[in-house]
């Protein structure tokens, strides 16, 4: 892969990363908000990612990463018993969401160090580009 090709590979990855910090930020702001039916609670959501690869060469590794859709958690809302709640059910309970803040912050953690390496990355390939083009001058 050329050093031109690490541009579209390195700028997919923070592409991706991008998506992932904010489906993670919105998780965390869903993540107290009460529904009167489990219907009605937010479920947190997920990025689905996918390997692009190279068309053009029959075993190169993966030269790209795609952002398929954003999957909803299936995990059933969080149900506590309130009977004294506004939104609470004829049961007395209201429904929280499924987001577990403690695992959205670690995935947080991991999609910033990743967007982190990712640009550091590209910071690379562009001085390693630029030294090239100055081997000339001499």
């Amino acid at each position: 892969m050329s050093d031109f090709g690490l541009f579209g590979t390195l700028g997919s990855a923070l592409s991706a990363q991008t998506v992932r910090l904010n489906t993670v930020a919105s998780n965390l702001a869903n993540a107290d908000q009460a529904a009167g039916s489990p219907e009605q609670a937010y479920q947190a959501r997920v990025p689905v990612f996918a390997a692009v690869l190279d068309a053009a060469q029959r075993n190169a590794p993966a030269s790209a990463v795609q952002v398929k859709g954003i999957a909803i958690s299936q995990e059933p809302p969080r149900a506590e018993y309130q009977p004294g709640h506004p939104l609470a059910d004829p049961q007395g309970y209201v429904y929280y969401s499924n987001v577990r803040p403690v695992e959205q912050m670690a995935d947080m953690i991991s999609a910033s160090r990743s967007y982190e390496s990712a640009a550091q990355a590209l910071s690379t390939v562009q001085d390693l580009i630029q030294r090239t083009l100055r081997l000339g001058d001499s």
